[in-house]
């Protein structure tokens, strides 16, 4: 891969043809059986269609912080995209725990498949076909995130390790997924246990876990990999607490989601904890009572309004900073390859500073 710049149209293209192809495999076996199965199918495809690519770019410069020569970029490729199925699996399943009715700026996978049911008028409750095929779906996808990662066509003798890694980071975001909903459910989280959900349900398998795992794959030791995490598990909260504040405050012509949609899914984010925490009582009171119910245009504008107030935007704003500065330290003193560190200081830059 030529280019430098890690939202390369290269990179890119080179990680959607290594989904296609292996999707393509798949049809192969599904074919037999029948249309269902191709709808299933085509709703894979659509899941990993397009998005920023972050997990799988920083795979790809973890593999080149170690090993800066590529013996195959083509293998590579295929051990970055699994990485886009497991995210492609976490967000099928999200979007059904959080009953969210977009991604991405069309239907979630459960809605989808819901109203398919409605418009042919089958039997039984098209809401729990469509949440029936949303959990079959991300299930197949985190199958198929082993099987391509552990069939990218690398050396056996570092492939495993990676494995190893794989391993770990579905444990971490499974588990943490469970933590938010039930944090969400006992509806009450102080900043430190939404610091640990953010922590494990996307922070790690975001950036740190992605940057192992290229490591691993181009034979780093664990020492290697305890100094990419200096660099990767800060970034990874940063750019969490980014995607925090965008569930709020994020333009939905962009984000492809609502106004306010963590709001309306009862998110309880570091950014929310902060603001009950410093918000006058009654202000306070007001946004504990309105999340997780569906609100207007200008009910999202004015939590809003009280979460500025509380300060916890511009906290939240300046924690991003301080993590993103301790992220790119931490590279420096990692001994990464150059061309390597200049690009992941790049991603540090998008990951954090983004409007999507």
């Amino acid at each position: 891969m030529a280019s430098d710049q890690w939202d390369g149209e290269e990179f890119r293209t080179a990680v959607q043809a290594a989904l296609d192809t292996f999707l393509d495999e798949q049809a192969a076996t599904l074919t037999p059986l029948g249309p269902d199965a191709a709808r299933l199918l085509d709703e894979a495809r659509r899941a990993v269609s397009g998005g920023k690519r972050f997990r799988a770019a920083f795979c790809y410069w973890g593999y080149q912080a170690v090993r800066p020569e590529v013996e195959d970029e083509a293998a590579l490729a295929r051990a970055c995209a699994s990485l886009e199925l497991l995210h492609a699996s976490a967000l099928v399943h999200d979007d059904l725990m959080d009953a969210s009715d977009t991604r991405r700026g069309r239907p979630a996978t459960h809605r989808a498949f819901e109203a398919e049911h409605r418009s042919d008028g089958w039997r039984g409750d098209p809401e729990q076909y469509g949440a029936a095929a949303a959990i079959l779906l991300g299930d197949l996808l985190l199958s198929w995130s082993e099987e391509l990662l552990r069939r990218c066509g690398l050396p056996a003798e570092r492939v495993g390790p990676a494995l190893a890694v794989f391993d770990a980071c579905r444990t971490e975001v499974i588990a943490g997924q469970f933590l938010d909903v039930s944090v969400q459910a006992r509806g009450r989280a102080d900043v430190d246990t939404a610091m640990t959900v953010l922590r494990y349900k996307s922070a790690k398998y975001s950036i740190e876990r992605p940057l192992h795992i290229g490591a691993a794959l181009a034979g780093a030791d664990a020492a290697t990999l305890e100094r990419l995490s200096a660099f990767g598990l800060p970034l990874g909260e940063a750019f969490q607490l980014r995607d925090d504040l965008l569930g709020v405050f994020g333009d939905p012509a962009t984000t492809g989601k609502p106004a306010g949609d963590d709001l309306v899914e009862g998110k309880r984010t570091v950014l929310v904890a902060l603001a009950l925490d410093a918000a006058p009582d009654e202000d306070a009171a007001l946004l504990d009572r309105a999340l997780g119910r569906p609100l207007d245009e200008t009910e999202v504008d004015r939590l809003r309004d009280v979460i500025d107030a509380s300060g916890a935007h511009a906290q939240v704003e300046e924690v991003i900073a301080a993590l993103a500065e301790h992220a790119v330290t931490g590279l420096a003193q990692a001994g990464v390859q150059e061309r390597a560190g200049e690009v992941l200081r790049q991603l540090a830059s998008a990951a954090t500073q983004r409007a999507v």
